[in-house]
């Protein structure tokens, strides 16, 4: 965290810290919402209050380092080091380490229901795969490392025009558990990702939506970039044979509840499952909306639809059909089907008057609201030629930060 202009109870010091231990501070602080000259004030006051000096920290390596202390902390911090005959730095260390050991790692909060998104719009092209993998690639990165993120008061600039670096904050990954399904018989997700589609002749999703499964669903699912995300991030790939969904699902009972019955058992190993709908407005559509519609005791916008649009006259056509459906089926079956927000993608302003004035409709809709503004940059066409998650190909990218930001938001 960037330090604070020193005030009138405050005074800037500085000392040297080994690198390894200044990371873990700025790490821990950050998960913990707090500045890091809070830390160390924590830290120095425990220390002081000690009979004696605990164990020695290794400093080899140690550099600069400066925070703001209050007022005469650090003198009489100082004279102690002096008295029990260790040396600054080696007392900061240990002061430093003191608040580690004082504030472990946080558990990852996992919601109490899996929660369930589902990514849509009827319109082919506007990105609901990259939507996809990127806020399930965000939400799934690791709690102990510090990524940038933008910050989503500052996801709608001015004009639509891009922020600038002073917006963007270094905040701990969310760690949570994904299952990426792909349920576009087209397998975009399924290849951008770098896995195989599933071969038509033997079991997929669509069988067991259809009541005929083949074998057990779990193992179907892959793990994407353990390195990246730590085991995760998983994908349940897609399958030609979805084409003949719509056609299979009106054989069976109940269908808007296929998708539902099909995925229930994976719910147990997941924090967050987001589905990746065909440009549909078909059965297959209803039983996606079904899946993500409030359940009992789940709070409002804990799972939904996200919506993907572009700053274009056709995406608004297409929002309006998508909308019409999903109200429908609200009525048509009584449940609550929450809009989790929209997503404006590929946006670029230099395309003028069509895109600009295009955002500002959306963002003039407030219900459901923009949650995120995706730009049309050459890192995510070169995550899917290579066939790699946009966050570990570019993760400091403005699609990646921006990715962040929208799965905070949301």
């Amino acid at each position: 965290m960037s330090l604070p202009a020193p005030s009138n109870d405050r005074e800037k010091v500085v000392s040297k810290l080994p690198g390894w231990l200044r990371q873990n501070l700025k790490i821990r602080a950050a998960q913990y919402g707090i500045e890091i000259q809070t830390a160390v004030e924590q830290g120095i006051a425990h220390w002081c209050k000690l009979a004696s000096s605990p164990a020695a920290i290794d400093t080899a390596g140690a550099d600069s380092f400066s925070t703001f202390l209050p007022l005469g902390q650090w003198d009489e911090f100082r004279s102690l080091t002096t008295d029990r005959r260790v040396s600054l730095i080696q007392g900061l260390a240990q002061s430093v380490q003191l608040w580690l050991d004082a504030n472990p790692a946080p558990d990852v909060a996992r919601p109490a229901i899996t929660r369930r998104i589902i990514v849509c719009n009827q319109k082919g092209g506007v990105g609901k795969t990259a939507i996809t993998a990127g806020t399930g690639e965000a939400m799934a990165e690791d709690p102990e490392t510090l990524h940038p993120v933008r910050v989503a008061k500052q996801l709608i600039a001015a004009g639509g025009e891009a922020e600038s670096s002073l917006d963007v904050e270094k905040l701990p990954g969310l760690g949570l558990r994904v299952l990426l399904v792909d349920f576009d018989p087209q397998c975009h997700l399924t290849n951008q990702l770098g896995a195989a589609p599933l071969p038509i002749t033997g079991d997929s999703l669509t069988n067991h939506m259809a009541s005929d499964p083949k074998g057990d669903l779990r193992d179907l699912i892959v793990s994407i970039d353990d390195d990246a995300f730590g085991g995760r991030l998983h994908l349940l790939p897609a399958c030609n044979d979805a084409f003949l969904l719509d056609v299979r699902l009106s054989a069976v009972r109940a269908r808007e509840a296929a998708l539902e019955r099909a995925l229930a058992p994976l719910e147990a190993d997941y924090d967050v499952i987001l589905v990746d709908c065909p440009p549909s407005l078909g059965l297959s559509m209803d039983a996606a909306a079904y899946y993500g519609r409030r359940r009992d005791s789940e709070k409002p916008g804990q799972s939904g639809a996200l919506i993907v649009v572009q700053a274009e006259d056709s995406s608004a056509d297409a929002y309006e059909l998508l909308t019409t459906q999903i109200d429908d089926l609200r009525a048509d079956l009584g449940v609550d089907i929450d809009y989790l927000g929209i997503v404006v993608n590929l946006y670029d302003s230099r395309r003028g008057y069509i895109a600009t004035s295009s955002l500002q409709g959306w963002v003039d809709i407030k219900d459901p609201r923009v949650v995120g503004l995706i730009g049309d940059l050459k890192e995510q066409k070169e995550a899917v030629r290579v066939k790699q998650p946009l966050l570990s190909y570019a993760p400091k990218s403005q699609q990646a930060i921006g990715m962040r930001a929208l799965a905070r938001e949301i």
